[in-house]
């Protein structure tokens, strides 16, 4: 059944079991979360909490046990495989820890490798201007520090117009600095373009930055905080 609400995200009792020979390992349990359009929302947990299960659920690289995943109106767990390949392609950005760039290409190469994923891409040269490496455009991911080459990695997921930007511990290999570089980056589009975000990580600090805390501990979400008043990533410390 489809729900009334209008948030186009939507976790609904979800839950993820994993078989490991005749043991199943619980990873997520009964997951409520609606993620509204334009948000910011900060997943807070330890290694092994369930938060990267509960990111692949909403970004279509797996499937819930029970329960149901919702993008719009769209129910994920009922897709074709062939249908939420072309959601995660047309619909999704995803940032992770590790940029993944080529290191034979460009900057503008590697983002450029996103545009021909989509049919109405970003344009390439575009995208690096949105995170700020315009000038760093002919640039191999070897002449460029950690940082730019995340946000390169940020870039290439902008490129797909995604309606949602999943990162999985972006600042993870960054030192402070330029983490916060990244995340004054990803506040910016956030802000700027009206896109909405939703990042994992086990760092604390991060959470000030958020419209949304959701904390997520043994698999289950045991609170959602709203910040009024939320951080600017330049004032972030750990």
């Amino acid at each position: 059944m489809i729900t009334t609400t209008t948030a186009p995200i939507r976790i609904e009792n979800a839950s993820r079991i994993f078989q490991m020979g005749d043991l199943e390992v619980p990873a997520l349990v009964d997951a409520n979360l609606e993620v509204e359009q334009g948000e910011f929302v900060v997943i807070l947990g330890p290694s092994g909490s369930g938060k990267s299960t509960l990111l692949n659920l909403i970004g279509g690289l797996d499937r819930p046990t029970a329960g149901h995943v919702w993008f719009q109106e769209r129910d994920l767990t009922a897709l074709s495989d062939e249908d939420l390949t072309r959601y995660r392609r047309e619909s999704v950005g995803f940032v992770f820890q590790f940029y993944n760039l080529v290191p034979t290409l460009t900057a503008l190469e590697n983002v450029q490798v996103a545009t021909e994923l989509v049919q109405e891409p970003l344009d390439a040269a575009a995208a690096l201007e949105l995170v700020g490496l315009a000038e760093r455009a002919a640039h191999f991911p070897a002449q460029l520090s950690g940082g730019e080459q995340q946000r390169v990695s940020i870039a290439r997921a902008l490129a797909k117009r995604p309606d949602v930007l999943l990162a999985d511990e972006p600042t993870g290999a960054l030192d402070l600095q330029t983490a916060r570089v990244v995340l004054g980056t990803m506040q910016q589009l956030n802000r700027e373009q009206a896109l909405t975000i939703v990042l994992i990580t086990h760092n604390p600090a991060l959470a000030a930055l958020a419209d949304r805390r959701v904390q997520i501990t043994s698999g289950r979400i045991v609170d959602v905080v709203r910040n009024e008043a939320p951080a600017a990533a330049a004032d972030i410390d750990w």
